[in-house]
């Protein structure tokens, strides 16, 4: 019995392969050309047939007339529009249409009339089912952008969203990238917060930080192998919402938080200098939710969640590194790149290869294990971040690179090269010429690495009024300045407050009984005195 079609064709040939038949042998069998026996043994689906290009119509100079009618038509009264004949009979009259039947036409009206209600917005109605969530089984996540003021720039950043779908408890976190460090990031802060996983499954949209490929129009997706590893560390199970706007609905909790919370906490624009000082404020602002209720429900979402809490699932007892690694060559300019972004690192590594971890919003250099750099992560593509600091050895032997050095710039821009450290500088070449005068100054941006910014700054200022500009002058007064001055702002958290520091001394007088002892008495040692001054006899006194 013939195969009746072509896959069972190919299954028949394999089979028949796999048992020794030759090619000729199943050529004769199944009455097959040889290219149809190489094609079944090398695949047991056989190709697609490939479709014909469409034919040309004479129909296909009259298709605009007929899409610009049916548009006219949507706001057209209902019982004033066209139909079908009507159509047909302004295509002879006004354009002059020959040798086109009826029924092509109304083939091809019946095939566009639909299409263009739905471009121009006006398909069916869409019917939304309301869901019930049992606690603890599901969760949405996704990203959105909002603008923040950052050191006195308006940057856009990413704010991450995982929103527990029974109490609507939300855990946010901002951060300079929407890759998928940031995208790890937030669900290991949201886990942690949330002090469990959701055991059921949790809907994600397709972000390339987890979807490597959408397989047509199913569920099914090709994952990147990261996200794989991620996720199973985690014991996550995805839910990949369908693309495009009908899939935004099928997340709409977090699509909603994302949008309240923008509105409620992110108006005005948050002005920040650092991202760190933002995620304080943020991680606030999640705690003050878990007041609020949710649409007419009868307890708030903190009554929810502590009921949803003990049902998540535990924390895995391992970390798993959010950050990705990266290996590159420090070049000759102390750089090195990664993202299409450039940073600096010591002078003395390069040529040699260090480790970059990198992470949503910083990155750190690696020289073996220990840290030789730490940078804040760039927004923009092909853009340079430098450390006047990682120069100053080299410039200590060319001091005539700093006036024009980028590195400086960037240090002037970001408000570490003070209007003082010019001013003292200005002075020092004025008095001991460019050369000396700029490797003095080299010598005082040394200073940096073992004292805070704000004493070095002071020590520049009074050895500058004092006419002092040699870097040992100014080392000098910012000891001073540091002496002074017991908790500077820059370490005031991890000093002890003043008032809770107890004088042992007085302690001691307050609390211990009274000493009622005699006091001791040393005429013993008048008494050994006077018999030394004694003369001997036969002694003058």
């Amino acid at each position: 019995m013939s195969p009746s079609s072509k896959v069972e064709l190919y299954a028949a040939i394999r089979r028949d392969a796999r048992a020794g038949m030759s090619g000729r042998a199943l050529e004769r069998k199944y009455n097959v050309g040889r290219r149809t026996v190489v094609k079944a043994l090398s695949s047991a689906w056989p190709e697609p047939r490939k479709k014909p290009p469409p034919r040309p119509s004479k129909l296909d100079p009259f298709k605009p007339v007929i899409d610009e009618i049916l548009r006219a038509d949507l706001d057209a009264p209902r019982k004033q529009r066209h139909t079908v004949k009507r159509i047909f009979d302004r295509l002879i009259d006004e354009h002059a249409m020959v040798d086109v039947s009826y029924q092509v036409v109304r083939a091809y009206v019946a095939v566009r009339k639909p299409k263009i209600r739905t471009e121009a917005g006006r398909g069916p109605a869409e019917v939304f089912v309301p869901q019930s969530h049992r606690p603890g089984q599901e969760a949405e996540v996704d990203f959105g952008e909002v603008a923040v003021r950052l050191r006195g720039t308006l940057v856009t950043c990413f704010l991450f969203s995982l929103r527990l779908s029974f109490s609507g408890k939300a855990v946010h976190k901002i951060s300079l990238s929407g890759g998928q460090e940031a995208f790890f990031e937030g669900h290991e802060h949201a886990f942690r917060v949330l002090g469990g996983v959701p055991l059921g499954q949790i809907r994600y949209d397709n972000l390339k930080a987890a979807v490597a490929q959408v397989l047509g129009f199913s569920r099914q997706r090709v994952e990147t192998e990261r996200w794989t590893a991620f996720r199973s560390h985690w014991a996550i199970e995805p839910f990949y919402c369908q693309p495009g706007l009908q899939g935004a609905h099928e997340k709409g909790g977090v699509e909603g938080q994302i949008g309240w919370f923008r509105r409620n906490h992110l108006v005005p624009v948050p002005e920040v200098g650092s991202l760190a000082e933002l995620n304080t404020r943020v991680e606030a602002w999640d705690v003050a939710d878990e007041t609020r209720r949710i649409g007419a429900r009868p307890r708030t979402v903190g009554e929810m969640f502590a009921l949803e809490a003990p049902l998540l699932r535990p924390l895995p007892d391992e970390p798993f590194e959010t950050g990705r690694w990266f290996t590159p060559r420090v070049d000759r300019f102390s750089q090195i790149s990664i993202r299409t972004n450039r940073y600096s690192v010591p002078v003395r590594v390069i040529g040699r290869r260090v480790r970059v971890l990198l992470h949503a919003s910083e990155l750190i250099v690696f020289d073996g294990r220990t840290e030789v750099a730490r940078h804040e992560r760039l927004l923009a593509k092909a853009g340079t971040r430098l450390e006047l600091d990682h120069y100053l050895e080299a410039l200590i032997r060319k001091p005539g690179a700093l006036p024009g050095a980028t590195a400086l710039e960037q240090a002037r821009a970001a408000g570490k090269f003070t209007p003082v450290h010019d001013a003292w500088w200005a002075a020092a070449r004025k008095t001991h010429g460019d050369r000396d005068g700029t490797r003095a100054l080299i010598q005082v941006l040394l200073l940096h690495r073992h004292m805070t910014h704000e004493h070095v700054v002071a020590g520049l200022a009074a050895a500058l009024r004092a006419g002092a500009l040699t870097a040992d002058a100014v080392a000098l007064e910012a000891r001073k300045a540091a002496d002074t001055d017991i908790t500077p702002p820059s370490i005031c958290d991890r000093v002890v407050p003043a008032a809770a520091v107890a004088s042992l001394t007085e302690r001691r007088l307050t609390q211990l009984p009274p000493d009622t002892r005699p006091l001791p008495s040393v005429a013993i040692y008048d008494q050994l005195l006077s018999s030394h001054r004694t003369p001997r006899e036969g002694t003058n006194p």
